[in-house]
């Protein structure tokens, strides 16, 4: 649950690639299908999630799940939208890489019944990982709301350092909150599962 940048501007066409298939010790992280739609929909329409995500409303719905995921599919949404599942597919959450602004920006979020068991900072390693081996010069921005200490925990195992705070408009709580703004450079990244 969080949100994420690129040092420079990104050109037009510049970017990872096709979204890909990513194997980690208990997930598969793949691109989103239609049949995510229902998952999703029970997911973000949880205020304990979605008060964590700036672009989500609430209530959130199967048919915004469908709108969001035929823009994903349409290439309207560029970068990365990782579906995060358990090995039998279950979708549980996503991680995105993304540009926005002509920066490159991380953001995630996790089914609640999943929290602390660290499956958000393993999913988000991976695709940070990947990512990077694409386009490693990439420096990454995120974030999170300042009263999401989890989600800043998992940014700080990974490498994200603080960089500020401000504000950002939240859809589901519809108003402005305060954020925490982090960045990885490259090389940073560090494997949450090292310890």
């Amino acid at each position: 649950m969080s949100t994420a940048f690129l040092k420079r501007t990104v050109p037009a066409g510049e970017g990872p690639g096709s979204c890909p298939i990513i194997e980690t010790q208990r997930l598969v992280l793949r691109p989103h299908r239609m049949e995510d739609a229902d998952a999703m929909a029970q997911s973000l329409n949880d205020w304990q999630v979605t008060r964590m995500l700036a672009r989500v409303p609430l209530p959130y719905s199967r048919d915004d799940a469908r709108d969001w995921l035929n823009r994903q599919r349409s290439g309207a949404l560029p970068g990365w939208n990782l579906a995060i599942t358990e090995g039998d597919g279950v979708h549980i959450g996503c991680v995105g890489l993304e540009p926005r602004h002509g920066l490159w920006h991380l953001g995630y979020w996790l089914n609640r019944f999943y929290w602390g068991h660290g499956l958000m900072s393993e999913a988000a390693f991976a695709a940070i990982e990947r990512f990077q081996r694409r386009m490693p010069e990439t420096v990454l921005y995120s974030g999170a709301f300042a009263d999401n200490a989890a989600s800043l925990r998992i940014q700080a195992k990974l490498g994200f350092t603080v960089t500020g705070s401000g504000e950002v408009f939240s859809l589901a709580r519809n108003r402005m909150a305060p954020h925490i703004e982090t960045r990885l450079d490259p090389g940073a990244l560090r494997d949450p599962a090292a310890g």
